[in-house]
């Protein structure tokens, strides 16, 4: 058959075909289509071919069933299961309570009633409760709870629905304008939950790849977010600035010709553990110089430090602008509930659409979110309260700090949550182990109970021990006494209260050899 017959049979067929769409039901659409498409676009016609060639292909292809790789797996039989079964030992949730543990639970007192300055226990006990964060005493504020009932009756418990979806009322955008307008920043968003802002601060802004440089001695929320962003950390030593600008020197020599990455500084301006403060306008220094961002926890500082309780930026004298992020409480000395962070518009709401905590948490209730910004208000028109709670502070460390021949403050001089610790000397001179000073510790808490007044120990997770982010060097400030002062105590009524915990101090220390042989 030469060439020319091929060219024959091939038209008659493409003749016939033809003839045979043609008597197809919308045939004449497709070709119009075909034509039109091929003239205007061929690429696309092929690429729709293609499709459709591999839609026809991916039908008409086998199955295929997983029971056939079954040689991938072992056969076991029933007694074997059952062995397996008997011989698997689950870890624990959580690790087996200490004995210190298991004795302060024992003894931990019950408070029946609101935590007041003189706290009601379950056994009939009224003591002076210096163990709770009511550092102004809002409990007992009978305008915040008439206003806390009145919110609860016209908007009920709580918003039952994310801040995105429904959850977001009136109250919630006047508490974010009122805590934006006291700290003097462009706009605040304000979280369900005062632990979980953070951790959810943190990685909303800093992914895999981005670098975070961190104080060793953040708090337990702050370290949640790191770990959870899987972001580059490198730690400076505890609020030393020198070691922090090397650290940052090194980032800068080791990025310099990698691709540009997002990096923050993040630290505290009252640190949870060691009760110091960071310094502030060093590090400001230090991030303009470097080119970071930084992230500021002022959970322990908010509505404390500065002339109005403005925080770390007002009692430095740091212009809040130069502070990307600012993170607060409003469950610690407000009396309320929930968290916020501070900062520009831009940055506030990049979180309403992407930080977990707030997209995928139901709304702060509208009652603690009235209750925060009457608590403003307060703070704002009263700012005698700031200096009562000082001078109380200053009245309990004039019955501890210099007239304790075994404990030391090692809290700043405006921090209402006191943590004293044992005196170096005494440590060394009496041999006194990390576990030793616990116990220790613990004996005073219980003897100053005894005598009617309630206070705590300091008490966290070690990084060593939590899980902590990755590089995490461990960082310990040690065993401490804390002591929550509140301007619902008179001057008086704290020195009398310092002076119990003094008389408790000295007892316990004074026959250390004995308690310790008895464990």
């Amino acid at each position: 058959m030469d060439l020319a017959e091929v060219q024959q049979l091939l038209g008659r067929l493409l003749e016939q075909v033809g003839r045979l769409l043609h008597k197809m039901p919308g045939s004449a659409i497709l070709l119009r289509y075909i034509r039109s498409s091929y003239q205007n676009d061929p690429v696309r016609s092929a690429v729709e071919l293609f499709l459709f060639l591999f839609f026809i292909r991916y039908l008409l292809a086998p199955t295929y069933s997983t029971q056939k790789q079954k040689q991938n797996f072992v056969a076991l039989t029933e007694e074997e299961i059952d062995e397996l079964v008997d011989e698997w030992t689950p870890e624990p949730l959580v690790a087996p309570l200490t004995d210190l543990e298991e004795a302060d639970n024992a003894k931990r007192p019950v408070i029946v009633g609101a935590t007041g300055p003189k706290s009601k226990l379950a056994n009939g006990r009224t003591v002076t409760n210096l163990a709770s964060y009511n550092l102004y005493n809002f409990v007992a504020n009978e305008s915040l709870k008439e206003k806390a009932i009145q919110t609860l009756r016209t908007y009920g418990v709580g918003p039952c629905g994310p801040p995105g979806f429904y959850g977001t009322q009136d109250v919630h955008v006047k508490t974010e304008a009122d805590i934006a307008s006291f700290l003097g920043t462009e706009a605040c968003i304000v979280y369900a939950q005062a632990f979980s802002t953070i951790p959810s601060v943190i990685p909303t802004f800093s992914k895999r790849g981005d670098i975070l440089v961190a104080d060793r001695g953040v708090n337990y929320a702050i370290r949640r977010g790191i770990q959870i962003s899987r972001s580059t950390v490198r730690w400076f030593d505890h609020n030393d600035m020198d070691d922090l600008e090397r650290v940052l020197q090194r980032i800068v020599r080791e990025q310099a010709k990698k691709p540009l990455t997002r990096r923050f500084i993040v630290t505290e301006g009252l640190f949870e553990n060691s009760g110091d403060v960071v310094d502030l306008r060093r590090l400001v220094e230090l991030k303009f110089r470097y080119k970071f961002r930084v992230i500021l926890d002022e959970t322990w500082s908010f509505g404390v430090l500065g002339k109005t309780g403005r925080g770390v930026t007002e009692q430095q004298d740091v212009n809040v602008a130069d502070i990307d992020m600012i993170i607060g409480s409003l469950a610690g000395p407000l009396c309320a509930g929930g968290g916020f962070c501070a900062g520009s518009e831009v940055t506030v709401e990049h979180q309403r659409i992407a930080s977990p905590a707030f997209t995928f948490s139901a709304a702060l209730p509208a009652m603690l979110a009235t209750t925060a910004s009457e608590a403003l208000i307060l703070l704002q028109t009263n700012p005698d309260l700031l200096l009562q709670l000082r001078e109380n502070v200053r009245a309990m460390r004039a019955q501890l700090d210099p007239r304790s021949d075994w404990i030391v403050c090692i809290s700043m001089l405006e921090n209402p949550v006191m943590l004293f610790t044992l005196k170096p000397e005494v440590v060394a001179g009496h041999g006194l182990s990390r576990h030793d000073q616990e116990w220790l510790l613990q004996d005073v808490v219980d003897e100053a109970l005894l005598n009617g007044v309630l206070i705590t120990r300091l008490k966290h997770m070690l990084p060593s021990t939590n899980g902590g982010a990755r590089g995490d060097a461990d960082y310990d400030p040690g065993p401490a006494l804390k002591i929550c002062i509140t301007t619902g105590l008179s001057k008086k009524e704290t020195e009398k209260a310092g002076t119990v915990v003094r008389h408790a101090v000295t007892k316990v220390l004074s026959k250390r050899k004995m308690r310790l042989s008895d464990r």
